[in-house]
């Protein structure tokens, strides 16, 4: 059997890498959405009224959109932990495919039995009766897509004919639809028009200031146990500079800063870290965000 190799000479904390070091009790900057990390701009605070009014008010439809990592699925998350418990909420990430194929989607977001081989008739009748039954029963049925600009027209045309199922004065389904800047683009086309006006709450995320940015990056590190000056204000504006205050990437940047510091055995990320993380080209975010920026 190999022997192992002699691992005396290896840096210390290694499986927590720099969290003991900085005194953190997690990881700040992490990709995963978490409702318990999250930064509440005045934008954000908007857009999470927005999807609360909407699911308040019954709205048919409910629309955020924003470009990629602004924060939308983590608002999604944050909503889930609000809809009283007696909803019944279908989450649909990612939902792709024709006519027949997006209502079965329906039905196994809502936990709905139902046999593949049945018609569209029989599947769209199931999920009325069960709209139905529920609305009796005094409770509402939200359903939301996430990523929902993969969403052909034909299936967003579908989704406006599901909200077509209600009583005299309520709604039996709420819709909540989530997705990038070309959904908004794409229900803005003259032959959507007829889902626009079923749109009664919406809300359009952009990326954080400069100011914001900073406000962030201090929030996220205090929530992780930092004092929030691990990262000074010369590497915060370096780090909006090359995200452009998209989230997602000033968290990349952000995660990787931390490391290069901790490896360089210092306490505080200053801006020559952060270009050395841009320099080793291990930050790729940098490289999409000034190719976006030249279109």
């Amino acid at each position: 059997m190999t022997q192992a190799s002699n691992t005396s000479d290896a840096p210390e904390h290694v499986p927590g890498f720099y969290l003991e070091s900085f005194g953190f009790s997690e990881r700040p900057f992490t990709l995963v959405p978490d409702p318990a990390f999250l930064y509440w701009s005045d934008q954000h605070k908007r857009a999470f009224s927005v999807l609360e009014f909407g699911i308040l008010s019954r709205a048919p439809i409910t629309l955020i959109t924003g470009s990629v990592g602004c924060g939308k699925t983590t608002l999604l998350r944050q909503l889930l932990q609000n809809i009283e418990a007696d909803s019944i909420v279908g989450l649909i990430s990612n939902a792709q495919g024709g006519r027949g194929e997006l209502i079965q989607w329906v039905l196994h977001a809502l936990g709905i039995k139902f046999d593949a081989t049945d018609s569209y008739v029989s599947l769209f009748q199931i999920l009325q009766d069960f709209l139905i039954m529920t609305y009796a029963e005094g409770r509402r049925v939200i359903l939301i897509f996430d990523e929902a600009q993969n969403l052909s027209r034909d299936s967003l045309e579908e989704l406006r004919m599901l909200t077509n199922i209600n009583s005299n004065k309520d709604e039996l389904i709420q819709l909540v639809l989530v997705g990038q800047n070309e959904l908004r683009d794409m229900i803005k086309r003259p032959e959507l028009r007829q889902l626009a006006q079923r749109i009664a709450a919406s809300f359009h995320l952009r990326p954080l200031s400069e100011k914001e940015t900073g406000e962030f990056i201090v929030h996220r590190l205090r929530v992780a146990g930092g004092t929030g000056e691990e990262i000074d204000e010369k590497a915060k504006m370096l780090i909006y500079e090359v995200s452009q205050g998209i989230p997602r990437l000033v968290n990349q940047i952000c995660d990787m800063a931390l490391l290069y510091a901790w490896s360089a055995e210092t306490k505080v990320v200053d801006a020559k870290i952060v270009q050395s993380v841009i320099d080793d080209g291990v930050f790729f975010g940098a490289e999409v965000t000034a190719g976006e920026a030249a279109q």
